[in-house]
């Protein structure tokens, strides 16, 4: 237990004291975020913040992150700090998503292929398990993982909206990644897990609102490739839950970025358009304050974190019926918010409906 609470010291002390700096550096290289119109904030700000817990989570890793177990972990090593590089180009250059995500496929192929981070064993409930580790399936699981890598890694980008919104819920992923790998016993994994945590809780004390700077691509393509990695490397071959659990534990940026998709489809837009229809800004258009969206979004994202940790716990049925509540859930609290649109709200327009019905049946009883 020293060694995790010295690691996760070590990196919120280094990236604290570095946070600084990098500031002074974003603004003398001309990596700036100018305001505009899809944007919240109103002045010009540094950015490429996240070049700080990079550098908390470098020194940690090779103080505290065992030696033994450098297979794996070196790879994500290796894929994080490629992505933090291309981060640090878009903030400064501004680099088209294709390049942008050619990086990020790169990384993602050498923590996969050279360093063989892939899906193990999924275990369904009642139906048996599928196990990547052999035949053709070992094939397939190269593209899963590549495809479940970027889709975080991106997700994690896309709610970089407010100041301190993505360090956070990544803090609190991370901490719930912590918690869990303890309780299956895996201490590898919970050490990097401290280790990443401190470098972003000493980040974000300068980063919470109001943050005088902000992490940059350079931060949320690090951490949302860590949180991807880390989320197959910690629960590959868990319990029969493991194939929901990683989509449990991330489940903010994950339901942020598919209604994401699902509102650019239902509005005939690219998917890769920019809008402000994101969580953040339908809870901002509700009226919360800035600080008050951010600890609102840190609050589901807690219980998300929670909800994951039962899940390891729980019985088939329970996890089956808990699994079904979040997603209704999820889903109200997506069409109370608008995060697809104010017209397309299925669940609470048949609401509506039947109380219609109900109302028009007492006045003809009556």
């Amino acid at each position: 237990m020293s060694t995790l609470i010295f690691g996760l010291l070590t990196s919120l002390i280094v990236s604290f004291i570095a946070t600084p700096y990098v500031m002074k550096l974003a603004v003398k290289v001309g990596a700036v975020d100018a305001p505009n119109q899809r944007k919240v904030h109103t002045r010009i700000m540094p950015r490429m913040g996240g070049l700080a817990i990079y550098l908390g989570y470098l020194v940690a890793f090779f103080l505290f992150v065992p030696y033994s177990s450098m297979g794996e972990m070196l790879g994500i090593f290796i894929g994080s700090t490629i992505v933090m590089i291309v981060g640090m180009l878009d903030d400064k250059l501004q680099l088209s998503p294709k390049w942008k995500l050619l990086g990020q496929l790169v990384a993602t192929a050498i923590v996969v292929i050279p360093f063989g981070l892939k899906i193990g064993v999924v275990n369904l409930p009642y139906t048996g398990s599928i196990d990547f580790s052999s035949g053709w399936l070992f094939w397939l699981a190269i593209p899963i993982t590549m495809f479940w890598i970027v889709g975080v890694t991106n997700a994690v980008n896309l709610i970089d909206g407010l100041d301190g919104l993505s360090a956070g819920v990544s803090a609190i992923a991370t901490a719930t990644m912590a918690i869990m790998a303890l309780i299956m016993g895996d201490h590898n994994v919970a050490i990097y897990c401290f280790v990443l945590l401190g470098a972003i809780l000493g980040f974000l004390y300068f980063n919470f609102h109001p943050a005088r700077l902000f992490m940059g691509d350079t931060g949320s393509l690090f951490l949302g490739f860590n949180l991807a990695a880390l989320s197959i490397m910690g629960f590959k071959e868990a319990l029969f839950v493991s194939f929901i659990i990683p989509i449990v534990v991330l489940g903010v940026p994950l339901w942020d970025t598919f209604f994401a998709i699902v509102r650019r489809i239902v509005n005939k837009k690219p998917i890769s358009s920019p809008d402000k229809g994101h969580l953040h800004h339908c809870l901002l258009n509700m009226g919360l304050s800035h600080r008050r969206t951010v600890l609102t979004i840190y609050s589901i994202s807690i219980f998300f974190g929670t909800m994951a940790i039962v899940l390891t716990k729980t019985t088939k049925w329970t996890t089956i019926i808990v699994m079904v509540l979040l997603l209704i859930v999820t889903h109200l609290a997506t069409e109370i918010v608008g995060l697809v649109s104010r017209r397309h709200r299925p669940l609470i327009n048949a609401y509506r409906r039947m109380r219609v019905k109900q109302a028009e049946q007492e006045r003809r009883t009556n």
